[in-house]
């Protein structure tokens, strides 16, 4: 049970792409969306401030230098501020300290991740646009876990581009206005606290979507790997993140987590 009950945030992370023409290719068939729900008093009073710390016990840059932003890729790859992981004693100590942190902090995860194949197949022409789904699914879910706390709370991405971010801005308010199948529209206008999506860019140093895009990945290959799509096994590190989500990060009702914290289409 989450002990702070202030206004929450979902930070989105995608993992895949939303492009159609591509989905018979094994390595662009899946589109996944990652939620992480947070207290924005927990993040602005504990998780920012602990997070800039092990940032900086790593990676330290002079205050007046440009922030570092935890992005999956870059620490994978050991890329422009993250050279020291290439020494793999501090490799080790980072990735002790950051699995201690995914599993002290308080959030929930949803994923809604998409079949971009069979939806391809099942809809045509008429085939809804990938990220569109997944976020209308992720929304419903979000508005779902609001409720049941009497809370509201309001969405933030990473900025995707110009064009891009318009059409999510543009189907993020038809929701607000709409609604859904499942969800009407006076359910997401007394659960969010704005029609409007916010969107903030990669080095903006947003803690909740850095959590969001270090999630992201690990929790879409558990789905694949559940449906014995992904291929491969799962790499230590990316179980060991998962261990932490199955045990009390996912949305779930009671033990049931499958259409609460994660979902496939």
């Amino acid at each position: 049970m989450l002990k702070y009950m202030p206004k929450h945030r979902l930070y989105i992370d995608e993992s895949g792409n939303s492009d159609l023409k591509n989905s018979d290719n094994p390595n662009h068939r899946f589109l996944s969306l990652t939620g992480v729900i947070v207290s924005l008093t927990y993040a602005a009073e504990k998780m920012h401030p602990e997070m800039e710390a092990l940032k900086w016990r790593y990676f330290g840059l002079h205050p007046d230098d440009e922030p570092v932003s935890l992005h999956r890729n870059d620490l994978v790859n050991r890329r422009r501020q993250f050279q020291a992981l290439s020494d793999s004693r501090v490799e080790r100590r980072f990735n002790q300290d950051l699995l201690a942190h995914l599993r002290d902090w308080e959030y929930r995860v949803i994923t809604v991740c998409l079949d971009k194949k069979t939806h391809v197949e099942r809809y045509g022409d008429w085939a809804y646009d990938p990220y569109h789904y997944c976020l209308k699914v992720l929304m419903e879910r979000f508005n779902f876990w609001l409720n049941a706390r009497n809370s509201s709370g309001d969405v933030m991405i990473e900025a995707r581009g110009g064009k891009e971010d318009r059409r999510l801005k543009s189907e993020f308010r038809a929701l607000w206005e709409e609604g859904t199948d499942r969800v009407d529209p006076g359910q997401f206008q007394r659960s969010l606290t704005s029609r409007e999506l916010k969107v903030k860019s990669k080095t903006a140093n947003v803690t909740g979507l850095q959590l969001a895009d270090l999630i992201a990945q690990p929790s879409r290959s558990e789905i694949l790997y559940d449906h014995g799509l992904l291929g491969r096994e799962l790499g230590t590190f990316t179980q060991q993140v998962v261990e932490i989500l199955l045990a009390d990060k996912y949305r779930r009702r009671g033990e049931q987590i499958y259409g609460y914290g994660k979902k496939f289409i």
